[in-house]
């Protein structure tokens, strides 16, 4: 469940972006005066080398943008407890297995693929999650590649 729950805030987190005030906040030299203290010591801990952080606060979540040997990434946490869930990377749509490929090509056939984000999460337990961003004429879909193959539409935008 938890995991479920996990995939629907990080999908909607990588398609739109909401911003509210949360409870314990530190202010920086950088801007990031709504993060909470715990949020930004670890990851100032977990991403050393990080340049140029850009903070997203919701009533929910923490994300950051930033770059680490010139490569962009986005880290997860939890705005409750200040857990971290993981990372995403926007990713090549060639690194998606053939099998996924032609799901989405059959299931989708009058979409194409705008972006493709890879997230891993922090555990290193659970698989990793495919996001792929499709869109035709009429709509743009966020649809999930699930590690057993499955492929879900899980968010219109």
């Amino acid at each position: 469940m938890k995991k479920l729950f996990m995939t629907a805030v990080i999908a909607t987190m990588l398609s739109v972006t909401a911003f509210a005030d949360g409870g314990k906040k530190a202010t920086t030299t950088t801007g990031e005066e709504n993060v909470s203290y715990a949020v930004l010591e670890q990851f100032k801990s977990d991403f050393e080398n990080a340049v140029n952080p850009v903070w997203t606060v919701t009533a929910s979540s923490q994300k950051v943008s930033f770059t680490q040997n010139n490569v962009k990434y986005t880290a997860f946490y939890d705005s409750r407890d200040n857990e971290f869930w993981g990372v995403s990377q926007e990713v090549a749509f060639a690194t998606v297995t053939n099998s996924m490929k032609n799901k989405i090509a059959k299931s989708y056939k009058d979409y194409e693929v705008t972006s493709v984000t890879k997230f891993e999460p922090q555990d290193g337990e659970e698989p990793v999650i495919y996001f792929v961003n499709v869109k035709n004429a009429d709509s743009q879909l966020v649809l999930t590649l699930a590690p057993d193959g499955e492929v879900k539409n899980i968010e219109k935008i």
